[in-house]
């Protein structure tokens, strides 16, 4: 198993790449559905290529899993592949139709709204952070940010 390091900056840097990729997985699955004239047949290539990257991870820095799940474990901690296939097939349908530029800005919109809503209220077992006037003028601001950019 790979020791991975404690970083806040590796972690700001690997979310950075993250995000970075989300467009381009986004652009990339669109053109697929586009060739393929199937969004889902994209999408399922996507998550099959996705699982077997996620064993591999998986395999190589924790080792093969125990268990599956926890006594305690609340369902719905298990439902987050259903917002990522949501993701997937969406953008793959809809980017091509309405631009990447203009899909991912409003993904990047409902993921500031979701993020402030689950600090606000610490929900799902996330730290709970306040919704403070700058983090709120920074929504605004993202908010007037994806307006311009989707403008023509």
């Amino acid at each position: 198993m790979i020791e991975l390091p404690q970083n806040s900056t590796l972690y700001a840097l690997i979310m950075l790449c993250a995000g970075i990729g989300i467009p381009v997985m986004a652009a990339l699955n669109a053109g697929l559905g586009t060739k393929l004239q199937s969004p889902a047949l994209a999408a399922s290539i996507l998550f099959v290529v996705a699982m077997a990257a996620s064993v591999l991870f998986l395999l190589l820095v924790e080792g093969i899993p125990t268990s599956f799940s926890a006594p305690s474990m609340p369902f719905y901690y298990y439902l987050g592949g259903l917002f990522i296939v949501f993701y997937v097939l969406g953008v793959t349908w809809i980017a091509p139709r309405f631009g990447i530029g203009n899909a991912i800005s409003f993904v990047l919109l409902g993921q500031m709204l979701s993020m402030a809503t689950i600090d606000q209220f610490g929900l799902m077992g996330a730290p709970q952070t306040s919704l403070t006037l700058p983090r709120l003028m920074g929504l605004i601001f993202m908010l007037i940010g994806v307006f311009l950019v989707v403008r023509k």
